[in-house]
Order: structure tokens, then C-alpha cells, then sequence
């Protein structure tokens, strides 16, 4: 369990450093890794998808797209990895497939509390 811990706060340390974009659904989810030190992030917010597509692909050669897993989230994320590649967007799945795998944890907005709890 613990290299799994150490493993989660690599993967933080690294989007901290690496001022990758990071794209979450809302505000609670913003704030929860803003908590955690992570500020290059981008919430929908119920934006069009083609104007934050077009936004990121503008700026971004790469981003990481930390949508909840349910299933609302799962859609999201599945249109905006399509649309983001076919703009010349790299998409980085590693931290949230590290999250979704390796962690009870469902809802990015609970990221901060589940570290704190571990």
C-alpha cells in the first residue's frame, strides 16, 4: 500500500513541476488539487467543449484530462481525448490511470481529503 502513496505523490510532485495543464470538470475539483499545489488547471464548467478544446490546443502541445469516473465523466473524457488528439493535443493518461486502478478514489474533487486520510 505505501508504494502506492509514495507512487500517487510522485505523479503530484511531477504535474507540479511539469506546469502541465490538467482538466477538471468544476470548482470543487479545481480547488481539491489547487490543494494538493497543483495550479495549471482548467475547469469545463459547462463551457462548449469545442471552445476548450480550442483554447487548449492552442497553448498545449500536452494535457491531462482528470474527469470523475462516473459516467458523466467518462463521456466527457472520452470526446475531449478525441477532439484534443485530432487537434494535435498529446493526451498524458498515466495519473489517471494510476488513480482509477490503483485508488478507491472516484471524484477528483476528493483527492485532497483521500490523501489526507491515507
Amino acid at each position: 500500500m505505501d508504494s502506492k502513496i509514495d507512487d500517487l505523490n510522485k505523479f503530484i510532485e511531477k504535474i507540479k513541476n511539469s506546469n502541465i495543464l490538467v482538466i477538471v470538470e468544476g470548482k470543487k475539483d479545481k480547488a481539491a488539487l489547487q490543494k494538493l499545489g497543483i495550479n495549471n488547471i482548467i475547469e469545463l464548467n459547462k463551457k462548449p467543449l469545442f471552445q476548450i478544446v480550442e483554447e487548449i490546443s492552442n497553448f498545449n502541445k500536452e494535457c491531462i484530462i482528470l474527469t470523475d469516473l462516473d459516467r458523466e465523466g467518462k463521456q466527457l473524457y472520452s470526446k475531449l481525448n478525441s477532439n484534443l488528439q485530432k487537434n494535435g493535443v498529446k493526451i498524458n493518461n498515466r495519473f489517471r490511470e494510476f488513480l482509477f486502478r490503483h485508488t478507491k478514489l472516484r471524484q477528483i474533487e476528493g483527492m485532497d481529503s483521500y490523501l489526507e486520510a491515507l
